[in-house]
């Protein structure tokens, strides 16, 4: 059992574990579990050059830069996709900057060879058990959720694919909300670890923010419907309860994405739509997102938005093909965000 020194990276992955569990780690013959803790060092410079922190700070990494990591699974279009290995490993690939890590099975011809981190051992806690972010969840509701009772009017921002703008679109909404006078809390349900989208939420007036990882899951990629499932009602029990607030919810990737597709079918989230926005990053990506949308899960979306609209002559294609509300999501207009979204 070695001993970790303090000024070791936390990374946002692990954003449920508090600093002080962090003592020691341990040689172990383990299959690596989802969310399990490992300490470890850089073997290889890859991809990703810099670690996310859990208050947010990007620290740069280099060869043998030593932090905490964590086990996860990945979808990343753009990116990686990556699984938590099966069989023990003294060697993982960082599959996002959070320090989420596993072993790549698909990766995006633009995006370099992962980087490489050396498995000095499992971080253990007191007794010699392995620590897993998954066992220390956080910000869990008082009480359960009444589906029953009156919620907090949910803004719910989908769109075609990873980067198509979703995240830019779910701050317009927050943005206008807390401008007009609501509040506004946000939340992101599905995805990878990364602080940077909800904080920047908070960043334009939501009043709360959270996701999967203060409920313990690196990622939702894999997750069973019943444990996505309960990620969205969770969330929604502790920070929806009150009917004069606004709820704005982003889910990762596109709507043909395993685990969005999961909660755009299930009767209650859908049941909990008060506005629904689509973002793509091309008009013709938005045309056939509505009617993937109609098709699929018997939802029309009451505006688009996305990347697409930082685009006149994109605009002007939407214009032809729909009569949807279309906002810019970057130069944004208050008056018609206020339409849409009451």
């Amino acid at each position: 059992m070695g001993k970790i020194r303090p000024g070791f990276i936390l990374p946002s992955a692990a954003y449920t574990i508090n600093p002080k569990q962090i003592k020691r780690f341990q040689k172990l013959d383990r299959v690596p579990q989802v969310g399990d803790l490992v300490y470890g060092r850089v073997a290889f410079l890859g991809e990703h050059s810099s670690l996310e922190n859990k208050q947010g700070r990007i620290h740069i990494i280099a060869d043998s830069s030593r932090a905490i990591f964590v086990f996860g699974n990945r979808y990343a279009p753009d990116a990686f996709e990556g699984r938590v290995p099966t069989s023990p490993v003294q060697e993982a690939d960082m599959l996002a900057r959070s320090g989420m890590i596993g072993t790549m099975t698909e990766k995006n011809a633009s995006a370099k060879d992962p980087t490489k981190i050396e498995i000095m051992g499992f971080v253990v806690d007191e007794n010699g058990e392995p620590l897993n972010t998954r066992n220390h969840p956080i910000g869990l509701p008082k009480t359960p959720l009444n589906k029953t009772k009156k919620r907090a009017k949910l803004i719910l921002n989908i769109g075609t694919s990873m980067n198509s703008g979703k995240s830019t679109s779910a701050m317009a909404c927050c943005w206008a909300l807390s401008a007009m006078g609501y509040e506004v809390r946000a939340s992101k349900v599905t995805g990878t670890s990364s602080l940077k989208d909800i904080l920047h939420m908070q960043d334009v007036g939501a009043s709360r923010i959270s996701d999967f990882t203060h409920l313990g899951h690196p990622s939702t990629y894999m997750l069973s419907e019943e444990e996505v499932l309960n990620i969205f009602e969770t969330l929604d029990a502790r920070y929806a309860a009150n009917p004069q607030r606004y709820w704005v919810v982003e889910l990762a990737d596109g709507i043909l994405q395993r685990e969005t597709s999961m909660l755009l079918k299930n009767e209650y989230v859908r049941s909990r739509i008060h506005r629904l926005i689509f973002s793509a990053n091309d008009a013709f990506g938005a045309i056939g997102g509505i009617e993937q949308l109609r098709k699929e899960f018997d939802l029309t979306p009451d505006a688009l938005s996305g990347r697409c609209t930082s685009s006149p002559l994109m605009v002007r294609e939407l214009k032809q093909n729909t009569d949807a509300p279309i906002f810019n999501n970057v130069v944004r207009d208050l008056n018609q965000l206020s339409e849409i979204l009451i």
